[in-house]
């Protein structure tokens, strides 16, 4: 008797947590595609600045008040948001452990890699986010899990023009962290295809430009998104060829 009452609370506590899971996993989904929207807004009504662009996206959750909303009235719930968090403390913890803190380690990047993205989409813009200096430093003991050539898939299959220079510097941090020959050495033939291609892409918006992600480019734009991933140097036709041998890529490697 005392064995099978200890089951039926045993059943009832991993209940509990999976339903806690399940409420946190769906929040921040919400809470994603939220976000996302406001980040197209923001661009489309081409901000300003970062700031500006920074701020919408934070704001995202706010609801316009409705005529019933009264001042006076502080229990007045004025967005479910904020009603939501307030009744499941664990969601609330959730978010913002996901919203206001990037992975500092191979082993947080992994846990967010799989379970808060998951399309290559997704994938694309986690890494241009966290941008090459992070990266070099969460995996600057080795890029482990075969990342590299998910990597190297992810950012040729997603590539954009104006994404150009944060890719060179996600490929060149990624480059100086150790055992990165050995990484290389483990490619597959598709994986090396692909990096070919991303490298190809790379050299193209080069041709004919004074350089990816230049102040000569840059000058006179209102675009946000190209600000934000523009570096202080320009990259040129040269360096991008040497990161290639890096990667053992060239014609010559």
């Amino acid at each position: 008797m005392i064995q099978s009452l200890q089951m039926e609370e045993s059943e009832t506590l991993d209940f509990k947590a999976l339903k806690r899971e399940l409420e946190t996993a769906l929040f921040l989904d919400e809470k994603y595609k939220r976000e996302n929207d406001a980040k197209f807004r923001a661009i489309h009504q081409k901000v300003g600045s970062y700031e500006e662009f920074r701020d919408i996206v934070l704001a995202s959750h706010l609801k316009p008040l409705d005529l019933q909303d009264k001042l006076g009235a502080r229990n007045q719930p004025w967005n479910r948001c904020a009603r939501s968090l307030s009744t499941n403390d664990s969601v609330q913890v959730g978010l913002s452990q996901h919203s206001h803190s990037k992975p500092k380690t191979a082993a947080e990047f992994s846990r967010d890699w799989r379970r808060y993205y998951s399309t290559e989409a997704e994938k694309y813009s986690f890494l241009l986010n966290l941008g090459g200096q992070l990266l070099g430093n969460i995996f600057c003991a080795e890029i482990g899990f075969g990342y590299l050539g998910e990597f190297l898939v992810i950012l040729c299959n997603n590539f954009e023009r104006t994404d150009g220079q944060a890719i060179y510097w996600i490929l060149l941090h990624l480059s100086q962290t150790q055992r990165f020959d050995l990484n290389v050495d483990f490619l597959s033939s598709s994986e090396r295809e692909k990096g070919m291609k991303l490298f190809q892409m790379l050299l193209q918006v080069l041709d004919g430009s004074p350089g990816l992600g230049s102040e000569e480019e840059l000058e006179g734009t209102e675009d946000v998104a190209k600000k934000v991933c523009a570096a202080e140097e320009a990259v040129n036709i040269a360096v991008v060829q040497k990161l290639m041998e890096a990667y053992k890529l060239s014609k010559s490697s």
